[in-house]
This record gives structure tokens, sequence and C-alpha cells, in this order.
């Protein structure tokens, strides 16, 4: 017979299957105003934020994988998917040549640009007015925690 320890306790279950609901639901709905006012995915629109934050506007695509939580081959996948509508392009890595970085074109920041207010609109509509100012700093922290955790043990 297995152990109780190894079970949530029924207050457990019902904090896990809302996060799980709230972050799919969260994801869906995301995703689907971005499809709607600007024809991206989330995993478009992630990929154009962490290169605009980059020197240059462009990363490693090993680092960028890192920084989207994306395998090296979806990464790929993605970036010939945005390359083919011009919001990103590759360059060679001079110091490695089986590197390669990805580089957010002037179209892709213009595109990013215009998408960003709707997208903040919609990550308050959907997350940040769901709580209070308080609520959400606390959530914030809470998350943060839980990255930390999960960042001390990670399997590869």
């Amino acid at each position: 017979m297995p152990s109780t320890d190894l079970w949530l306790s029924p207050q457990q279950q019902v904090a896990w299957r809302a996060w799980l609901e709230a972050t799919l639901l969260l994801g869906d709905r995301l995703e689907h105003d971005l499809r709607q006012t600007h024809d991206l995915s989330n995993a478009e629109y992630e990929v154009m934020v962490r290169l605009s934050e980059s020197p240059g506007r462009r990363l490693r695509m090993s680092e960028l994988a890192n920084r989207t939580l994306a395998s090296k081959s979806r990464l790929s996948h993605q970036i010939s998917r945005m390359e083919a509508v011009g919001v990103v392009r590759r360059e060679e890595c001079p110091e490695d040549r089986r590197g390669a970085y990805a580089v957010l074109t002037d179209a892709g920041w213009d595109r990013l640009v215009d998408a960003a207010p709707a997208h903040v609109a919609s990550v308050r509509r959907w997350l940040v007015d769901a709580l209070t100012p308080e609520q959400f700093i606390e959530f914030g922290e809470l998350c943060s925690r839980v990255v930390a955790h999960l960042k001390e043990d990670v399997h590869d």
C-alpha cells in the first residue's frame, strides 16, 4: 500500500488543479488575443521580446532556446517560420561555425512595437486585473520562488 505522503492533501489538490487550469486558460487567452489582433503566437511574441531585449537585437540560438524554454529543434523550426515572414534572420557565428545567431529584423521590431500595447492590455485583462495590486506582487514573488526551486535541480 502506498504511503499517504505520496498524495496531495485535498487542499493541495485544489490548489494544484487551480494552478493547472489557470496556466492553461491564461496561455490560451493570451494566444487567442495575439492571434486575433496581430496574427502572432505566444511563442513568436516571446522570441521577438527576448531578441529585442538583447544587445544588437540578437542572441545565439542556444541562448535563445534557454531563455524561451524551447528545445533547440523546436526553436530552429520556429525561427525558420519567422524568417519566412521576415521578422527574424539567422547569422553565422564567426567564433563557432556550428553556432548561429537569431536576429530581430527591423520589420520584426516594428511588428513587436505594434503588438506590445495590445499584448500588455491582454495580460492586464486576464491576469493583473484579476488580483489586487498586493496580490499580484505576492503572486510574482511566489512564482519567482517556484522558478528558483526548479532551476536548482535542472535535468538536461
